[in-house]
């Protein structure tokens, strides 16, 4: 049976629709499960939805709707994205669902049965919009506002059922400490610590079921609250999987991909992921997740996104980009574009730039000549390399260097140092052509079989980086491959395409199609 792998995004709030930022987390999801597939594993790739909290309420009923209903049309709009951008997940789950709802009140019972969970009474500050109680002194700091969008803290006091959050403070410490793994990247995990170390209260986990009209996880032992909306969304990565089995047919029917090798989520999620999740698995004595990763978040023209300031990259306009380029060429940008972990910025004029340096004269370039080479000067038919020499050897080098460091960086969420050893290579074999200068060979038939060696190696190269770019650009990686009449073979892992010298002399190749035009 081959290794498990385990990739989810946070589930998404269905109270505002799908913008560049959760297509951001969402492809990145996707480029890792793609890439674990080709290479041999078993992947499981999870995305979804998180439809309950005070905030889904409040939002329903500002458009005249039921939460349900805002839901369901919510939805809607990330499944059609997700599609339009060819994203692979396995599955993609509700928290409104019966398989999701059930499980939790499982999970809740367990901890109920455990004493990790108690009534108590709340009072204090309340930020609506990341649905999480704010200490006093947090509220003062920020001048009674939110930290993220700046909005009134609302003033609560309240019946409230607690998990003893505090009591697994040292032991997560202790954890985080003993994995540097665990929390990516690095700045991120010391912040954690540093809050951490400061003291952690218990977790409210519960509302009254009157402030949500009905709407939400009914606490199994009270009826008279729900449960909060952080317990029930975290769970979703383990419901998702058939756990805990509460007698269905979903039961532990992928109980196997646990535990997760990396949760995706947004750095403004961070804590919720590092410390409330952790620690509410380990009160079930479960395995915690191998890596939870926060990336940054996204700016548009240098400006933080407002529809009212018209830089909003919502789902239209994403389209819009897609149709201009291609859902490809957007994938890569978004992971090309910026340092994963770190903000970034979207503009139209960096997609353009770096569209016409990595894309067009980079990469299609490349492809371009050395099959108009090929048919130009041998028909179309692949000839065989016979002695390499210096040259060779730095395209050849190139190409090990990036087969050494592809499966490590992928393991490490690190995009930029993977696209960087690609770079490397298209970029050691355009200087290899100029070097070598095979279109001044061409006009010496002595030079015949030197001229074999250098369009063998140029092709080699090619095929190397559309094989190792697949993930990223899947549709144009492929009709780049159709143009060189390759594909894998079956059972052949991504790594074992990445070995040199696997192309076979004599076979033709096609007349070639740019795939990617320059952008004027």
């Amino acid at each position: 049976m081959s290794q498990t792998y385990y990739v989810t995004t946070p589930i998404y709030y269905v109270n505002d629709v799908p913008h560049i930022g959760h297509s951001y987390t969402t492809i990145a999801a996707d480029v890792l499960a793609r890439y674990f597939r080709a290479a041999g594993r078993d992947v499981r790739f999870l995305t979804g939805t998180d439809e309950h909290g005070i905030k889904i309420v409040k939002a329903s009923a500002e458009k005249g709707m039921t939460p349900k209903e805002l839901s369901d049309q919510v939805v809607v709009g990330f499944e059609y994205l997700w599609k339009d951008l060819n994203i692979s997940n396995d599955d993609f789950i509700r928290t409104s669902q019966p398989r999701h709802e059930k499980r939790v009140q499982a999970i809740i019972t367990r901890l109920l049965e455990r004493d990790e969970i108690y009534l108590g009474q709340y009072e204090g500050w309340y930020d609506e919009g990341q649905e999480e109680f704010i200490t006093e002194s947090t509220a003062a700091e920020n001048e009674f506002k939110s930290e993220v969008n700046g909005k009134p803290l609302v003033r609560y006091q309240e019946p409230t059922y607690y998990f003893r959050l505090s009591k697994w403070v040292d032991k997560l410490i202790e954890y985080i400490e003993a994995n540097p793994g665990f929390i990516k990247p690095q700045a991120r995990r010391n912040e954690v610590l540093s809050k951490l170390k400061m003291g952690v209260e218990d977790l409210s986990i519960s509302r009254h079921k009157d402030k949500l009209g009905g709407w939400g996880i009914e606490m199994p032992n009270d009826p008279t609250h729900s449960v909060y909306v952080w317990i029930d969304a975290l769970s979703n990565y383990r419901t998702a999987l058939g756990w805990p089995e509460i007698g269905d047919e979903h039961d532990a029917t992928d109980e196997k991909y646990w535990p997760a090798d990396v949760h995706l989520i947004g750095k403004d999620i961070l804590w919720f992921h590092t410390v409330y999740w952790p620690a509410i698995l380990m009160a079930m004595d479960q395995p915690l997740p191998k890596c939870v990763f926060a990336h940054g978040w996204w700016t548009s023209e240098g400006k933080k996104m407002s529809k009212s300031l018209g830089n909003f990259v919502s789902r239209e306009t994403i389209a819009e980009i897609c149709g201009e380029y291609s859902v490809d060429v957007y994938r890569y940008f978004l992971l090309r574009a910026v340092t994963f972990g770190a903000d970034g910025d979207f503009s139209h004029d960096a997609l353009k730039g770096r569209y016409n340096t990595d894309l067009a004269n980079g990469l299609g370039n490349l492809l371009n000549r050395t099959l108009n080479m090929i048919t130009r000067y041998f028909d179309g038919v692949l000839p065989a390399a016979c002695e390499n020499g210096e040259h060779e050897k730095v395209v050849i080098d190139a190409a090990a260097d990036l087969e050494a460091a592809a499966c490590g960086a992928m393991e490490d969420c690190d995009f930029g140092l993977y696209l960087d050893k690609i770079t490397a290579l298209i970029g050691a074999t355009n200087g290899y052509i100029e070097v070598t200068a095979p279109f001044k060979l061409a006009k010496d038939e002595s030079q015949r079989e030197r001229l074999g060696t250098i369009l063998y190696t140029c092709a080699d190269a090619v095929r190397i980086i559309l094989n190792y770019l697949s993930p990223f650009m899947p549709e144009m990686m492929a009709a780049g491959l159709k143009q060189m009449n390759w594909s894998l073979a079956d059972g052949q892992t991504i790594s074992d395409a990445g070995k040199w010298g696997q192309l076979t002399p004599g076979q033709q190749v096609m007349q070639p199609e740019p795939l990617f035009p320059r952008k004027s």
